[in-house]
């Protein structure tokens, strides 16, 4: 994957829960806010040295929506989740990594 496609120009939320992201590929990514959060890289949330999940997916409400998106540098974006989370931060690449169009061509070509 080149650096370019891990550049967004727009991030914005995508109905009042998910999250979209315009990439300057012209790729848009939209990613439902529960399956997001899920995916939180946050040492709280997933196992530093193993990978392995520590978040208990039960522990997410159906629900849960971002209540802010920061950005972090130039590299990434922190969400303050209405759960009460907001210790994870996204890194461009990881979140196109994880899109969801994108992760299921992936697992078709497979």
């Amino acid at each position: 994957m080149s650096n370019t496609q891990a550049i967004p120009v727009e991030i914005t939320r995508a109905g009042e829960r998910d999250v979209k992201i315009r990439w300057q590929d012209g790729h848009e990514s939209v990613y439902p806010a529960r399956e997001l959060r899920l995916k939180c890289p946050c040492a709280g949330c997933l196992d530093e040295v193993t990978g392995a999940l520590r978040l208990i997916a039960s522990s997410v409400p159906q629900d849960v929506h971002p209540l802010k998106i920061e950005q972090v540098g130039r590299y990434a974006v922190t969400i303050r989740w209405s759960d009460g989370h907001h210790t994870g931060i996204y890194a461009f690449d990881y979140l196109r990594k994880v899109c969801p169009c994108c992760s299921d061509k992936r697992q078709v070509n497979a």
